[in-house]
C-alpha cells in the first residue's frame, strides 16, 4: 500500500460514457437459550448515499434516522449459491435489487459450504462482494455450530478486514437431529453476542433473531421472549424476526417484547410464497404451521408456479400493509430465496421500491469503511467499476481533494480474469451468439460493436447485449450520442467509453443528473476507442489543428504512445456545483492511470473474446490481430460550452485518409 493523497482520479459507473458509455458505453435458526445528520430516505439508502450524507453512519444509526422520520424501509436476505456461475448471477441480482434502495441485505451462513473461506461461493466472500463491489450495506450471518471460540474470532477478524461491519449472531441449526456442544465453543446466540462485544467492543452492529411464535425448542413463548431480552441486553442492536404468516402474530410479538423492556428495533421477516415445495421446505425448517387459509388456496394450484407466486404476492402485500399501517413496524425484511420477481413486485405495490435515477456521484460508491473519503476516480473504468475497486483494494488512502498529482499510482495487477465478480454474466454459448460463432474479418468485429450501440440484432439474429468492456446494456446517457457512435463504429472506430458535453443541466436531470437536488452538473465531451494504426497516423496529423482544445492519449499494447496532456496533471471531465458546498469534480482523465488501464483494456480482447475460439482458428486470429495492432485512444474536448468537436475530428481523420488513398491511386496510374 502507499499514500494516495497524490492521486486524483475519477470514474463513472455503468456506461460507455463515464457515465455510461457512449458506448459502453435462509431462514434464521437460533436457539438462544431454550434451556438455560439527515433523516431523509436518500441519506440512509445504503445503495445510493448522497454527497451531503454522513458517510460514517452505522446501520443502527441509519435505522434510527428512518424510524425518527417515519420513513419505512426494506431489506433483503440471500443465501450463498453452490456454484461459481451461481455466484456471478447472484452478484448481478445484487446490482438489480440494490437499485430499489434496500437499507441493507444479509447473507446466510451455511456450515456445510465452507462459509468463512475465500471461495467465491462462501458466505464471507458473497458478503464482502456485496459491500465492496456492489455498495450494499450488508449483514453477515455467523453461527456457533461446530465452531470453536478461536475460529469464530478469526472469522470476525476477517470480516472486519474485508469491510464488513454488521453481524447476525445465531446459534445455528444442528448438523444432526440434536444439538451437540462444541468443546471450547458457544451453545447459544447470547454467548456469541457477548464474545463479539468482548473482543471487538462496539465495532460491529449486531443483529439477533426473534421468534413471533416462540423458538421451537423454547420451554414456552414467554421464556423465549425473556431469552431475546437477554441477547439484547448483552449487546444486540436490533432484531429480525423469523417468518410468520399473519400480521397479528407479529404485532402481538412486538407488543409483548416492549412490555418486558426490549426497546431496540424489531423488524418483521416476510416470506412471499413463491412455490409449493419451497413453502413446505421453509415451514419444515422453521417448524412452523402453515395457516389453513393459505393451504386451502395453494393445494389446488400446487403444480402451477405462476398462480402460487401471484397468490404469494397478494398475500404478502396485504400482510405488509397491515404491518406498516400499525404504526409499530418501521421496515420489512424479505426472505428472497435468491429470487427477485415476487419480492420486487411486493415492494412496488407497497410503494417501497424506489429506483432514483439521480446518482450521488457519477459512479457507484463502495460501502467499505475505508473508501468513505473516495470522491474521485479515473473515467477509464467507467464500465468496469468492480475491476477498479479490485485493483485499488489495498490502497491505504483515496484522493479527497479537487486536484492531485498522479506520479506514483500503484494499481494492483489484474491477473485473474476469472474472479467471479469480474466475469461476464453471460455463458460462453451466449457470448458466441452475440459476438459471432465465426468471424470473417475485422469488419465482422466492427459489426458487433455497431449492433451493441444500435441495439439491433447481429447478422445471426442475436441481440448484442454486452461487450468485453461493458457487461451491461447501454446507459440512457449513451442515447444522446447514439447516431454518431453508430457512424464511427461502422468505420472501425470501436468505442468503449464516451460521454456527451453537458453545460449546467440540473442535478435532478433523469439522464445525466447526479448529486443533491438544487445543483448543476457539467461534463466535457469524452471519447475512448480502439482503432487501426493507419487511422492513428491520420489522426495524429488532424489533432494538431485542434490543440489545445482537444487533449489526447494514444497507446498500443506495447506501450508506444503519444499525448499532448501534462504527464502529471489530471483533467477533470465531470463536475457539479451544489448549494452550500465546494465544486465537486469526481471524474478525471489521468495520464498515468491510463497506462494501467490500457493493460486491462487490451487484455480483455484476449481473455474475454479471443479465448471463446479454438487456438489458431481464423476467428481467434482476427481478434488477436486487433489486440496486437490497434491503438487505444482517448479524446477530451475541453470547450464544453461549445458543440462537441470530437465527431468532426473523426470525420477529418477519415477525410485525410480518403485523400491519401486517392493520391496514392492517382500516383499509381501515372
Amino acid at each position: 500500500t502507499f499514500s494516495l493523497k497524490k492521486i486524483k482520479c475519477s470514474l463513472i459507473m455503468g456506461k460507455q460514457t463515464p457515465h455510461g458509455d457512449g458506448n459502453w458505453q435462509s431462514s434464521k435458526s437460533d436457539s438462544s437459550g431454550a434451556s438455560g445528520g439527515d433523516s431523509s430516505k436518500e441519506s440512509s439508502r445504503c445503495s445510493t448515499p448522497v454527497l451531503d450524507a454522513d458517510r460514517s453512519d452505522r446501520l443502527r444509526d441509519k435505522m434510527r434516522k428512518r424510524i425518527e422520520s417515519g420513513d419505512h424501509w426494506f431489506s433483503l436476505e440471500f443465501f450463498p449459491p453452490r456454484t461459481a456461475s451461481g455466484a456471478v448471477n447472484l452478484i448481478s441480482r445484487f446490482d438489480r435489487m440494490g437499485s430499489g434502495g434496500p437499507l441493507f441485505i444479509d447473507i446466510t451462513w451455511h456450515p456445510a459450504g465452507d462459509p468463512g473461506s475465500d471461495k467465491e461461493t462462501s458466505s464471507m466472500m458473497i458478503a464482502s462482494t456485496a459491500v465492496n463491489y456492489c455498495g450494499l450495506e450488508s449483514i453477515l450471518h455467523l453461527t456457533c455450530c461446530n465452531q470453536s471460540k478461536e475460529k469464530i474470532t478469526a472469522y470476525l477478524n476477517k470480516a472486519k478486514h474485508l469491510g464488513l461491519k454488521n453481524i447476525m449472531a445465531l446459534r445455528g441449526d444442528p448438523v444432526g437431529s440434536e444439538w451437540e456442544d462444541e468443546e471450547g465453543g458457544f451453545n447459544y446466540a447470547i454467548d456469541l453476542v457477548k464474545h463479539i462485544r468482548s473482543e471487538f467492543d462496539d465495532y460491529f452492529d449486531i443483529c439477533v433473531a426473534g421468534y413471533p411464535t416462540g423458538h421451537p425448542e423454547a420451554e414456552t413463548y414467554e421464556a423465549d421472549i425473556l431469552h431475546l431480552k437477554e441477547k439484547v441486553d448483552a449487546g444486540a442492536d436490533f432484531v429480525i424476526s423469523q417468518l410468520f404468516f399473519r400480521a397479528d402474530t407479529f404485532l402481538k410479538f412486538v407488543n409483548d417484547c416492549r412490555a418486558i423492556g426490549i426497546k431496540c428495533p424489531i423488524v418483521p421477516g416476510v416470506f412471499p410464497v413463491q412455490g409449493y415445495q419451497s413453502l413446505r421446505q421453509l415451514a419444515k425448517l422453521s417448524k412452523l404451521e402453515v395457516p389453513e387459509e393459505i393451504t386451502r388456496v395453494i393445494e389446488p394450484i400446487k403444480d402451477n408456479d405462476a398462480a402460487i407466486r401471484n397468490f404469494g404476492i397478494h398475500q404478502a402485500v396485504e400482510m405488509c400493509r397491515l404491518l406498516l399501517d400499525s404504526g409499530i413496524v418501521p421496515g420489512l425484511h424479505f426472505y428472497t430465496l435468491n429470487r427477485e420477481v415476487a419480492t420486487m413486485e411486493v415492494l412496488r405495490q407497497l410503494g417501497l421500491w424506489n429506483e432514483d435515477p439521480r446518482r450521488p456521484l457519477p459512479w457507484a460508491m463502495s460501502a467499505h469503511p475505508k473508501r468513505k473519503v473516495e470522491d474521485v476516480r479515473p473515467i477509464f473504468w467507467a464500465s468496469r467499476p468492480k475491476s477498479y475497486i479490485y485493483r485499488t483494494q489495498d490502497w491505504d488512502d483515496f484522493p479527497n481533494g479537487r486536484w492531485g498529482n498522479s506520479s506514483s499510482p500503484a494499481f494492483g495487477e489484474l491477473n485473474d480474469y476469472y474472479l467471479f465478480y469480474l466475469k461476464s454474466k453471460s455463458s460462453k454459448e451466449a457470448l458466441l451468439q452475440m459476438w459471432g460463432e465465426e468471424l470473417m474479418n475485422e469488419q465482422s468485429v466492427y459489426e458487433i460493436f455497431t449492433c451493441y450501440i444500435t441495439a439491433q440484432s447481429n447478422p445471426c439474429g442475436h441481440k448484442v447485449l454486452c461487450l468485453p468492456w461493458n457487461d451491461e446494456p447501454l446507459a440512457p446517457e449513451t442515447n444522446l450520442l447514439k447516431d454518431e457512435l453508430e457512424k464511427v463504429n461502422r468505420r472501425g472506430v470501436l468505442t468503449i467509453n464516451s460521454q456527451p458535453n453537458i453545460n449546467g443541466k440540473p442535478s435532478t436531470d433523469p439522464i445525466v443528473g447526479w448529486g443533491p437536488p438544487g445543483g448543476y452538473v457539467f461534463q466535457k465531451a469524452y471519447l475512448e476507442f480502439f482503432t487501426s494504426s493507419e487511422n492513428v497516423t491520420a489522426l495524429l496529423k488532424i489533432l494538431k489543428k485542434y490543440e489545445p482544445r482537444v487533449n489526447y492519449h494514444i497507446v498500443n499494447v506495447n506501450g508506444r504512445n503519444w499525448t499532448n496532456a501534462n504527464d502529471m496533471q489530471p483533467n477533470a471531465v465531470t463536475w457539479g456545483i451544489f448549494p452550500g458546498r465546494e465544486i465537486v469534480q469526481p471524474t478525471v482523465v489521468d495520464p498515468v492511470s491510463f497506462m494501467y488501464w490500457k493493460d486491462e483494456a487490451f487484455a480483455l480482447w484476449i481473455e474475454q473474446w479471443a479465448k471463446l475460439y479454438e487456438d489458431e482458428s481464423p476467428s481467434r486470429m482476427i481478434v488477436k490481430y486487433i489486440h496486437d495492432n490497434y491503438f487505444l485512444v482517448n479524446l477530451v474536448d475541453n470547450d464544453f460550452p461549445l458543440e462537441n468537436c470530437l465527431w468532426q475530428v473523426i470525420d477529418d481523420m477519415f477525410e485525410l485518409l480518403s485523400e491519401a488513398q486517392e493520391l496514392s491511386m492517382g500516383t499509381g496510374e501515372l
